[in-house]
């Protein structure tokens, strides 16, 4: 999921927000997130947070900061429900590369 908090939040404007069912998954994913992402444009994290125990792992790229959750963490914190208010960018399978690349278009919560 994708939530465009930057209306309502100063310190950055995109959360991205993705579970895993394990430990292991989710440093894999976080791992992956900054393959790409370095592959892609050269970005690296400016911090990392949560890495060790990885419940919940915070990649923080300035302007979007990537969440990676343990499921039942991501269930407890519900994100997406505390941040309701706010864009949702839409996602979905196969449109992930066009969007990003023609500005994909957000949706009201």
């Amino acid at each position: 999921m994708v939530l465009e908090v930057g209306t309502v939040l100063a310190i950055v404007d995109w959360f991205v927000i993705t579970s895993a069912a394990n430990p292991r998954q989710a440093r894999t994913i976080a791992e992956e997130v900054e393959e790409q992402l370095r592959r892609h444009d050269g970005s690296a994290p400016l911090r990392v947070e949560g890495a060790g125990d990885a419940r919940w792992i915070l990649l923080d790229y300035g302007d979007v900061a990537v969440h990676v959750l343990l499921d039942e963490a991501r269930s407890f914190y519900d994100l997406e429900r505390l941040w309701a208010d706010v864009g949702r960018l839409d996602w979905s399978d196969g449109l992930a590369d066009e969007g990003a690349a023609s500005g994909a278009a957000l949706r009201a919560p």
